[in-house]
């Protein structure tokens, strides 16, 4: 007997090891807007390592689908939009928990023309010009940039001569490669993504004011602990110096 348990031993720890260890992990998923990518994955690289155990998994996309997701019952922790009015809409449903949003970080909205530019775009006004014939904007009814550059043109007197010439796009990302690329004249983004992509793009001018950015823990978590602390570590000084150098700045 006591020979058969000292050859199951080993066995036995094993088995407890890895049962221990698949209880200490713990996983966070968390939906954030497209413009989000680059800071937010660095971020969570140092969230992570600072927190031996806790792996995060993140979805991009524009704050407009992303808050759909949630709607038809994504399985998500943490919220972090880039406009007010999404997070509004899941405050409202009451897919967010109360008391949990706060604006972490801040952003602008900015004309950007591809780095070789034969058109010579310098403010909003050259779009008009009969040769620019495709602008790249991010879809109005669920992507935040593309409401505010909306707005902006609206202000402008510019948005319907303009229409014609829209190239929709799925998401702010997807504009600015549109633009890198050399597909349209001209595209609507945040200053953040314009000096992500320096090398290929030419940042024209700001368009409208700041535009803060929401996070908030879902109602739907189990992880409300953790989806807590992440947002605290979103606000602190590491997290805010990431967002600092990829052209993000203070709420």
């Amino acid at each position: 007997m006591h020979r058969l348990l000292r050859a199951l031993l080993p066995v036995l720890l094993v088995g407890l090891s890895g049962f221990v260890s698949t209880v200490q992990a713990q996983a966070l998923t968390i939906s954030a807007a497209a413009s989000l990518g680059p800071a937010m994955s660095e971020i969570g690289r140092s969230f992570e390592a600072a927190r031996p155990g806790v792996q995060l998994r993140f979805n991009f996309a524009a704050s407009g689908v992303l808050v759909q997701q949630l709607e038809h019952g994504a399985p998500v922790d943490v919220l972090a939009c880039a406009d007010q009015a999404s997070m509004d809409r899941a405050q409202q449903q009451q897919l967010i928990q109360a008391g949990s949003r706060r604006d972490f970080t801040a952003n602008q909205l900015v004309l950007i023309a591809p780095l070789q530019d034969d058109f010579k775009i310098n403010q909003l006004a050259d779009l008009s010009r009969a040769e620019v014939q495709r602008i790249a904007i991010g879809k109005p009814a669920s992507v935040p940039a593309g409401q505010y550059a909306a707005q902006a043109l609206q202000a402008a007197q510019l948005w319907l001569p303009l229409t014609p010439k829209f190239v929709q796009a799925d998401n702010v990302r997807q504009v600015l490669a549109y633009v890198a690329r050399g597909e349209v004249q001209a595209g609507f983004v945040y200053r953040s993504d314009a000096l992500a992509m320096g090398s290929k793009v030419r940042l024209v001018q700001p368009v409208g004011g700041t535009v803060l950015y929401p996070v908030a823990v879902t109602r739907g978590t189990a992880q409300t602990a953790l989806a807590q602390d992440f947002i605290r570590y979103l606000q602190g000084a590491a997290a805010q110096q990431i967002l600092l150098q990829q052209g993000f700045a203070s709420p």
